[in-house]
């Protein structure tokens, strides 16, 4: 069904939650865009790639998650407000 006709049953995370499913979200399409399209152009589909995806969000998930904070206020910090 599309998403406009289903919109009252499907269920929408906490606001509470938006730090963790931010750089959740943000690791593991980047992970795997980055990594994953890398390796697959570079020899093909090879066995293991999955794991060894895994193993490269493992590492960017912790990195993005305290990192993001430190990033967001350095760009707040150099952003000019707009009138």
């Amino acid at each position: 069904m599309p998403y406009h006709i289903v919109w009252l049953i499907v269920k929408k995370l906490p606001a509470s939650t938006l730090r963790f499913a931010l750089p959740l979200g943000t690791t593991f399409f980047m992970t795997f865009l980055v990594s994953g399209f890398a390796t697959w152009r570079a020899i093909g589909m090879a066995p293991g790639m999955v794991g060894t995806w895994m193993i490269s969000w493992a590492i960017a998930y912790p990195t993005m998650y305290f990192m993001m904070p430190i990033v967001r206020r350095w760009l707040l910090r150099w952003a000019i407000e707009e009138n």
